[in-house]
């Protein structure tokens, strides 16, 4: 799927009557709790799951894969590992994902080492990281010898600190890259590791979607950005490192585009450049959309603009609930209106911010009626003749924005 925005409107959005009725009963809107945003979905793996559960609930999705997987087949490093594990049985593996375990078995079998790797892991401890892994385990003929409740790689690092590695050999199942801190932490016990490199990531044959997302992340015409696995969260920061433009994109997810990451170890690039990451109790794709669900919304601003509760959203506005789709240069005005709401800002510094419209202020005058013919009620923004413009916030919401 190269990079494509979606939503509300356009194929894969529409709701079933049944959904439509249930929002109803249930007071909820119509149009989604995620209507009016625009989210950036870095995943390779299961990228249609999520894209198809945030429009259901609304949003406007841009798919730019930051990632591709090397096929196992190919793999010449699992191979290896494959091997050595056969001829030197290691005393623990620890499987860490169902697809990579699974992948490990089929790309075995292909090879010709199925039975023989089958048979070395039976005879070892085999420790399963969640439910998902147990199932693969056990799909595949074999019994794990433990799993932690909290499926956390913590839990089963401390468990072999505490049973003692020293002169034991360890396998470790990897998805994608090295846990930080997981090996160095063994091998300072004293243990033989051995990685696993069921399938490694690689940087994704086409760029272009990459680019795009830094982009429009850059210029805040997302709201946020998903990722799915550390590699893919550091992937697009070394192709905007690459670009120029790691410093625009840093500023971006700390002030105004959420970095959502489906757990802690996805979000460890970006931490280690200071950017908080909004994360699921859970992590799992519905809990990590439904965070967004309600992070999303709370963001938005709302105001009492001349008798209408106004909440304006990345592309959109709600009107008294209703979802008004407001084009990018109305947009980029109606974020400068508010900024200061009530107050006349210049057709001058409207100028600035509208994107593309070089030095006429005649721009403005267009875009301006063109956004208010958007929200379907003309008095909620005044002309101020010879000065500029102002949203028409309700008296008694004056004190309280007297100081925005």
């Amino acid at each position: 799927m190269d990079d494509q925005r979606t939503g509300p409107g356009q194929p894969g959005a529409e709701r079933t009557g049944a959904e439509r009725h249930g929002a109803e009963r249930h007071g909820s809107p119509p149009h989604g709790p995620l209507a009016g945003f625009t989210i950036g979905v870095t995943a390779a793996r299961r990228a249609d799951e999520l894209g198809a559960l945030l429009q259901r609930r609304g949003g406007s999705v841009v798919h730019a894969p930051a990632l591709r997987i090397v096929q196992l087949a190919d793999d010449t490093e699992l191979l290896t590992a494959t091997k050595e594990l056969i001829d030197h049985v290691p005393d623990v593996v620890v499987a860490t994902t169902a697809i990579g375990f699974r992948g490990w078995v089929e790309a075995a079998d292909g090879w010709g080492h199925g039975e023989a790797l089958l048979s070395t892991l039976r005879g070892v401890e085999l420790l399963a990281r969640g439910p998902k892994v147990k199932g693969a385990i056990r799909a595949a003929g074999l019994t794990e010898s433990w799993s932690p409740s909290s499926e956390s790689m913590a839990e089963v690092l401390d468990r072999l600190l505490a049973q003692g590695v020293e002169g034991r050999r360890v396998a470790l199942q990897l998805h994608g890259e090295p846990l930080p801190g997981f090996v160095e932490a063994l091998e300072e016990g004293g243990a033989d590791v051995v990685v696993v490199p069921v399938y490694r990531w690689m940087p994704p044959e086409d760029l272009a979607p990459v680019d795009r997302l830094i982009d429009a992340t850059v210029a805040r015409t997302v709201d946020a950005v998903t990722f799915t696995s550390a590699p893919a969260a550091a992937s697009l920061l070394s192709r905007a490192e690459e670009r120029g433009q790691l410093p625009d994109l840093l500023a971006a997810l700390h002030h105004d585009v959420l970095a959502a990451c489906v757990g802690p170890v996805t979000a460890l690039p970006l931490q280690a450049h200071g950017i908080d990451t909004l994360q699921p109790e859970r992590f799992r794709l519905g809990p990590l959309v439904q965070v967004l669900c309600a992070e999303l919304p709370a963001r938005a601003r709302t105001l009492p603009v001349a008798g209408h509760r106004v909440e304006i959203r990345g592309h959109a506005v709600l009107v008294d609930g209703d979802l008004r789709p407001v084009p990018p240069a109305g947009m980029a005005l109606l974020h400068a209106l508010s900024r200061r709401p009530g107050w006349v800002v210049s057709r001058a510094e409207l100028l600035r911010v509208l994107p593309g419209a070089g030095r006429d202020e005649h721009a403005v005058e267009t875009a301006m009626a063109r956004l208010r013919t958007a929200l379907g009620a003309p008095k909620l923004i005044h002309t101020v003749v010879k000065r500029g413009y102002r949203l028409a916030l309700d008296p008694s919401a004056d004190s309280k924005y007297a100081d925005v």
